[in-house]
This record gives C-alpha cells, sequence and structure tokens, in this order.
C-alpha cells in the first residue's frame, strides 16, 4: 500500500510520461494485461489511456488492471491511470 507522499512522488514523475497503452472497445484483454504485466516488471510505472469506446468505468478498468496485474493505482484523471508496481531492480527510490 502506498502512502500519499509516495502517491505525490509517482504523480509527478507519471506527468512526463506518455500513455503507453490504449484500451478501447473491446475492453481489457489478456493480451494487454500480459503486455501491461511485463512493462510494470521492467519500468514500474505505466500511463494507460481509456478510450471513449471503452465499454468499462476508467474506475472498473483501474481495479480489474491493477488486480490482474498485481499494481496499484497511482491515479486516476481524466480517461488516464497510472499504475505502479514494485520492480526487484527498485528504479524509482519512493520517499
Amino acid at each position: 500500500m502506498l502512502t500519499g507522499k509516495q502517491k505525490r512522488y509517482l504523480r509527478s514523475i507519471a506527468n512526463g510520461l506518455k500513455p503507453l497503452y490504449q484500451i478501447g472497445k473491446d475492453g481489457i484483454t489478456a493480451n494487454q494485461v500480459e503486455g501491461i504485466d511485463e512493462y510494470l516488471e521492467r519500468k514500474e510505472l505505466l500511463k494507460i489511456k481509456l478510450l471513449e469506446t471503452c465499454p468499462i468505468s476508467k474506475n472498473e478498468a483501474a481495479i480489474e488492471l491493477s488486480a490482474q496485474t498485481n499494481s496499484e493505482v497511482v491515479q486516476i484523471m481524466g480517461n488516464t491511470i497510472v499504475l505502479y508496481r514494485k520492480s526487484p531492480e527498485k528504479i524509482y527510490r519512493l520517499p
């Protein structure tokens, strides 16, 4: 579980990132979950964009993605979700 200070730190880093994954009319697919899982393993922090055609809400998508990838939701802003999962390489040093 991330503290408020840790979430603020991760949000500041995520501000400069661009969304690498998009979730559209097909919803969350197994291939997307696999790709997101692999990316989080390497980079720890990921921004995901939900398109207008996405059949599920942003909150449902964030909960489902965090559960399937064993990550934590850092932020939901507009149609963008930021996920974090600690990596063995420890790229970001959390306060």
